[in-house]
């Protein structure tokens, strides 16, 4: 019985989104130390290096020429234009990572994680989510948003809202609880390396 029960695991795609201002980037730092095999999507852009950072590290940087060509030969499993500036996920680097056995965790807009979705039907989509009052007391509270930034944001957080039923699951990062948020979200990781049918995911 235990020989016909052994499972295989394989690598989970795994998508971290949510409202501006909910906490994806601060879930991404705790993960970090979490003893688990995972690798943190680097993204690529087609701005210079600012001094200090580092080529693989803080981005993968290219020149627009570049990028356009990856653009054109679907070498990108997303991409956007933010603020004049191309920004992308190299598709190499995600195949690279799960051929090593690891999972791959970013973080996207709504957006983002539906095309992720269209592209890899097997990726694991979490949706981080928080009370419009919570995120009006967090972005007052934190001081680096203008008035204006904060009210276009609260704007956007309805249209977001909107994806949430295209996720597979929803995490709320409760005011001062965010240890049982990124504890979830561990939980939510380990419980699907236990599926009996496992994501595969193939790009």
């Amino acid at each position: 019985m235990e020989e016909a029960y052994r499972l295989t695991t394989h690598p989970l795609l795994i998508v971290i989104s949510g409202p501006a201002g909910v906490g994806k980037d601060a879930v991404l730092d705790s993960l970090r130390q979490w003893e688990h095999p995972l690798h943190f999507v680097v993204t690529a852009t087609d701005r210079p290096p600012r001094p200090g950072e580092i080529h693989g590290v803080d981005y993968f940087f290219y020149t627009p020429a570049e990028f356009e060509r990856m653009i054109e030969q679907d070498e990108l499993l997303e991409h956007a234009l933010v603020y004049g500036q191309h920004k992308g996920i190299p598709k190499q680097q995600v195949r690279e990572a799960i051929a090593s056995g690891k999972d791959v965790i970013m973080r996207l807009d709504v957006q983002g994680a539906a095309t992720v979705r269209r592209i890899a039907p097997e990726a694991l989509l979490i949706f981080l989510f928080a009370s419009k009052e919570e995120l009006i007391q967090r972005m007052t509270k934190r001081d680096s948003d203008t008035a204006e930034q904060i009210e276009r944001r609260l704007a956007e957080y309805d249209q977001e809202l909107a994806y949430i039923h295209d996720f597979d699951y929803v995490v709320i990062n409760r005011q001062n609880q965010f240890p049982q948020a990124v504890a979830q979200v561990k939980a939510i990781i380990q419980a699907e390396h236990c599926r009996v049918k496992p994501r595969r995911v193939r790009l």
